[in-house]
């Protein structure tokens, strides 16, 4: 099935991050800006990751039971209550994991790669089950929910070792720079590409780094051959203007602005954290 996005695609420039940095080296902003991407070792403690996954273990669990309890084979789209789970929009039920997503180290991020107001504008648990051998489709962030400016930040964030063999992200540097890919409609999610794509870089990653990379970064992962679960805490952040653009019966676009008090928050207005 066809994906509409393509139908959305506007002229595309991609914008280097403009701030003045607080916390990156250029050579980060640098690997961002022509890469699309990079790895941020050690920035969390264990205190603050062993209080998020407890959170998230209790979120997730709820997931899982809700998926057995109400679908066929516990299956929801992309949700597969025995392979993998997407637990969205945590924020609104934890207040550990709403603060979590002010945290000061993500709150430099989002200054030095998208400026001074900047909002939350989604946040999920994926928890990759043992024994997986699905892969997850190559896809940008935005080859989901088209939103504009195209261009938003998504941090990655193991909350348990992310390895090749339990599923890290795979990424292509570079396509970022040509805006939001045509998708399509598979039984695993959307995929953006026929085959496999070229200059694949695999991005394995410890508990409490963070993979940084553009919502127009071409992205997967791999399957979970292990035999433990493997836990992600996605984040995403956008410029405060950021609207969601989807198309009517009539092929008229609709533009809708982000920002739901209860999990598209303010986290940074003029620089700072808000009062």
């Amino acid at each position: 099935m066809p994906y509409r996005h393509h139908e959305l695609r506007s002229e595309f420039t991609w914008k280097r991050p403009q701030s003045i940095p607080r916390y990156l080296s250029e050579a980060l902003i640098d690997a961002y800006d022509e890469q699309g991407f990079f790895l941020l070792k050690n920035a969390f403690s264990a205190d603050v990751l062993k209080s998020v996954t407890g959170e998230l273990d209790r979120l997730e669990a709820e997931t899982t039971q809700m998926l057995k309890d109400n679908f066929e084979g516990g299956v929801m789209f992309i949700n597969r209550a025995d392979e993998i789970t997407f637990s969205a929009q945590l924020v609104k039920q934890s207040p550990v994991l709403a603060d979590f997503c002010r945290h000061p180290i993500l709150q430099d991020l989002v200054h030095d790669l998208i400026g001074p107001d900047v909002r939350l504008y989604w946040d999920q648990a994926v928890y990759k089950k043992p024994g997986n051998p699905s892969p997850f489709p190559w896809h940008q962030d935005n080859g989901y929910t088209f939103i504009e400016p195209q261009q938003y930040l998504t941090c990655w964030i193991p909350l348990v070792d992310a390895t090749e063999e339990n599923g890290c992200p795979h990424v292509v540097p570079g396509l970022h720079r040509e805006g939001t890919l045509h998708h399509e409609f598979t039984d695993l999610g959307f995929n953006c590409f026929d085959g496999a794509p070229e200059g694949v870089v695999a991005v394995p990653a410890m508990a409490g780094d963070i993979v940084v990379f553009s919502s127009l970064t071409p992205h997967a992962t791999g399957p979970n051959l292990t035999d433990s679960v493997r836990k992600t805490y996605i984040v995403q952040f956008c410029p405060d203007d950021c609207v969601s653009v989807s198309l009517n019966d009539k092929g008229e676009r609709i533009e809708t602005p982000i920002g739901n008090p209860d999990t598209q928050f303010h986290v940074l207005t003029n620089g700072a954290a808000p009062i």
